[in-house]
């Protein structure tokens, strides 16, 4: 399969940034995009809303849905699934990319904010991959792709935000285990992370870090499309890192994914 034509994808947190860029990717060759966010009015800090990400997908060529679902919600969830299903007739991709950040040390952090993040990355990926799993078992290709690192048990990760770095393994655990669970029964279940970090509305919670030292969702977008069209029983269980499947592919110029290509890159969270 070279393009994704056809295929309705399930991404969550797709009103801005990654999310919208796979998105967007998704909708060049033709599929159908679920945009399933909690944004659905505009905000003065956050850019994008359901809305305006469902209307540029339509304008890249593809077909758009946009449903308001807060992924904490069990119901909204299966709602949102259910409504994709009664329009497009199935799903064939689910992007788990909604996630919720906080890098502070233990005593900076709410319990508020840590059962949010709790919530939305470890829970919110179990639930959404739970529900979208009896469609994905009937579709041609299946594969649920999920934005997270490999796993690091490296204390230096852990020491300087336990309550971040336990949700975001959360989610490559997750990943570790639904690829056992479903990759024999033909659902590539994968995780992808950035080999740099990326020019997001999330860097504003990085200390320091200047958007010219990012790249740009492009890339991620680029390798998530690479993963996607891939036999489903040909790769699962892997922890992708952005440069290297599309190194795997043929990139050798990454360049045009630099903010500025003048400025020295800045390595992601969990990577050495």
């Amino acid at each position: 399969m070279t393009d994704l034509r056809g295929k309705t994808l399930f991404i969550t947190g797709a009103s801005r940034g990654i999310g919208l860029a796979i998105g967007l990717r998704a909708a060049r060759d033709g599929a159908n995009v679920v945009v399933a966010a909690k944004s659905s009015v505009p905000n003065p800090k956050l850019p994008g809303t359901i809305h305006t990400a469902a209307k540029a997908i339509e304008e890249t060529g593809g077909r758009a849905l946009a449903i308001q679902c807060d992924i904490r919600e069990e119901d909204q969830v299966r709602a949102a699934v259910a409504q994709t299903v009664a329009t497009f007739g199935g799903i064939d991709i689910l992007v788990n990319n909604a996630s919720a950040i906080w890098l502070r040390g233990t005593l900076d952090t709410p319990i508020k904010r840590f059962d949010l993040m709790q919530q939305v990355n470890a829970r919110g990926t179990f639930l959404c991959s739970q529900a979208c799993l009896p469609h994905l078992l009937h579709a041609a290709n299946p594969h649920i792709l999920t934005l997270a690192p490999p796993p690091s048990l490296d204390p230096k990760w852990w020491g300087q935000h336990t309550g971040y770095t336990l949700a975001k393994m959360g989610m490559s655990f997750v990943t570790l285990g639904l690829a056992a669970e479903f990759g024999p029964r033909g659902v590539a279940v994968n995780a992808l992370w950035p080999r740099t970090v990326i020019a997001t509305d999330a860097i504003n919670m990085i200390p320091g870090v200047s958007p010219a030292q990012c790249r740009t969702p492009a890339i991620l977008a680029d390798a998530a499309h690479a993963i996607l069209t891939t036999p489903s029983r040909e790769v699962c269980g892997r922890f992708v890192i952005d440069e290297d499947i599309l190194r795997e592919r043929g990139t050798t110029d990454f360049s045009s994914y630099a903010v500025d290509p003048s400025q020295p890159l800045l390595t992601d969270l969990f990577l050495d």
